[in-house]
């Protein structure tokens, strides 16, 4: 099995650099407007062109991590700064909030109604300035990084659509996103700063939204840390919980927690026990804690970004680890990974599988999925399967 998983950085390496990244060289730059066409069908043909700033964000920090990361490639560069030429122009409202979409000339359509497209602008313009050293990039970065914090005990706003203290509720995604936009934002903030936030959000995951019978992650906790018990407070999405674990283990690895590590490690392969379709494979997108009939009609879809982001994880978990259920989980998946997600014709990967693993929407992109999750994961399992061969 060692043997086998030595033999696949080549695999992850040339579908990211080849095939995937290709993809979106050649089909989402909108030279026309600027920035990015993200709705694109099987062969790369737009289809809608409605621009989502946090999708924008993603690509200018995916083609700048690449640059900084991979190769200094020029047009690597020059597409990440034409993408934040088109969101500096177009992507603020007047308090300097991002907006969730645009049209395809940059005309607002949708308002800030939360903190994700901020908090993908801050990757994203943090990323561009360590490619570039330019300092109009490093204020872009550094006020939305602040202006995040500012809003984080009401991340809706005005746009809440909750009525306060009946049920107040707070959800995984924040203190999830703050672990990996910390790591990101390590050049722009103290380390003393840095470990501080990184210290709180690892905690309220970790212990708040951590279910200790079920030794899962919560996907949304009441305001007091306590469970609720309704759909809301019983939802788990498996492919929010394994996702944290990987940005928990790199925070864990740069303190030298080989608990935490641990502790991420067995979330992981507890989260899989129970979301795994045992009769078609794959892992189920929603689930109840307690087994009840979920809200989500789309609950036993399989979707990319829910399997390559557990595949890092359990290479980083065996990583850090050496968990041998981790290597075990992460050849199984790799297998049903490799056999559904990807087009062998046209490059990239579907992102929606029915239960049985037969494509359900052929899309390459969307509103929801773009230049990121894919090539993000299949650079971080490349690089981490290189650093197990330079270990043994």
């Amino acid at each position: 099995m060692k043997k086998k998983l030595e033999q696949l950085s080549e695999q992850y390496k040339n579908e990211l650099l080849d095939k995937v990244i290709p993809f979106w060289e050649n089909f989402s730059i909108d030279h026309q407007y600027g920035g990015f066409l993200t709705c694109l069908d099987r062969e790369g043909k737009v289809y809608d062109t409605d621009k989502f700033v946090w999708l924008q964000a993603r690509q200018i920090w995916m083609f700048s991590f690449l640059y900084n990361n991979v190769e200094k490639k020029h047009n690597w560069l020059k597409i990440a700064e034409d993408g934040a030429e088109f969101l500096t122009k177009y992507g603020r409202d007047q308090s300097g909030s991002w907006y969730f979409s645009l049209t395809r000339e940059g005309k607002p359509l949708v308002a800030p109604y939360n903190i994700f497209s901020d908090c993908f602008a801050a990757m994203a313009f943090a990323e561009l300035y360590k490619a570039t050293s330019k300092e109009k990039y490093k204020r872009i970065a550094t006020y939305t990084f602040n202006n995040i914090l500012k809003r984080l005990d009401n991340p809706k706003g005005i746009y809440n659509k909750s009525i306060r203290d009946t049920r107040d509720l707070k959800n995984l995604s924040i203190p999830m996103i703050l672990c990996n936009l910390i790591l990101i934002m390590d050049e722009l903030i103290s380390q003393d700063f840095r470990n501080e936030l990184a210290y709180k959000n690892v905690k309220n995951i970790m212990e708040l939204f951590y279910d200790p019978v079920a030794g899962i992650i919560r996907e949304n906790i009441c305001a007091d840390g306590s469970f609720s018990n309704t759909f809301e407070g019983r939802l788990i999405n498996p492919g929010h919980g394994i996702e944290a674990m990987w940005f928990i283990m790199d925070i864990a690895e740069l303190n030298n927690d080989k608990q935490l590590s641990e502790k991420s490690v067995k979330i992981v392969l507890n989260t899989l026990e129970m979301a795994w379709d045992r009769e078609y494979g794959g892992i189920y997108y929603f689930m109840d804690l307690r087994g009840y009939p979920l809200q989500q009609l789309e609950w036993n879809q399989k979707l990319w970004w829910v399997h390559i982001e557990s595949l890092i994880s359990l290479i980083k978990g065996y990583y850090y680890t050496g968990s041998e259920d981790c290597l075990k989980w992460f050849i199984k998946l790799h297998e049903y990974v490799w056999s559904h997600f990807p087009d062998p014709r046209y490059g990239e990967w579907w992102g929606y599988l029915d239960r049985r693993g037969e494509v359900l929407i052929p899309l390459k992109g969307g509103k929801w999925k773009g230049c990121y999750h894919v090539p993000r994961g299949l650079y971080q399992i490349w690089k981490t399967i290189e650093k197990i061969k330079a270990k043994n």
